[in-house]
């Protein structure tokens, strides 16, 4: 599905929150490849589960088609510097849910570029009949899960020990969910 472009100026930077194009695919997957190498919150090593040109045009196409699902960039000066995507479920009995996920390049942190992805997608979902958004957020990772509860995010459970850091250590994942009735 697509959504309207939307301008953000916060501390003197500017930034578009739009829907992904196809030819946005090549800069998607070198961003992607770095974001997994600036932080460990994210499921990926940077190069694990690699997604190519193609792979995210074929993903593009796939999200603009489906009601269900929501493709975001975050671009300034034609550089995509973040995205997230939501993605639904065809099976009657789940297409009232979509699963959140987001990444922005670590130095464009602080502009509220990961809020606005939220704010943009609970739009998009509340306007579209999607009555459940579902996300993970690694438990160490606190601002993110108290942003998560001031947009109306519960936790619904706790995977145990689910990652492996750098630190050798295992860390739990949170669940975390809004319905909207």
């Amino acid at each position: 599905m697509r959504v309207n472009p939307i301008q953000f100026h916060i501390r003197n930077f500017s930034y578009t929150i739009r829907s992904a194009k196809e030819s946005d695919a090549e800069l998607l997957s070198e961003v992607r490849l770095q974001i997994d190498s600036e932080t460990e919150n994210m499921d990926r090593e940077k190069g694990e589960a690699y997604i190519d040109e193609v792979g995210f045009k074929q993903l593009i196409k796939e999200d603009t088609e489906s009601v269900h699902n929501l493709f975001l960039v975050c671009e300034t000066n034609g550089r995509i510097v973040g995205f997230s995507r939501c993605e639904g479920n065809q099976l009657k009995r789940m297409s009232h849910k979509v699963e959140f996920g987001v990444c922005v390049l670590k130095d464009f942190w602080g502009y509220g570029i990961g809020t606005n992805f939220l704010k943009e997608t609970i739009r998009w979902a509340d306007s579209n009949e999607i009555k459940k958004i579902t996300l993970n957020v690694l438990e160490t990772n606190e601002k993110a899960i108290l942003l998560y509860k001031n947009y109306g995010f519960e936790e619904e459970g706790l995977l145990k020990k689910d990652k492996l850091l750098s630190d050798g250590k295992y860390y739990n994942t949170v669940i975390m969910s809004r319905f909207n009735e």
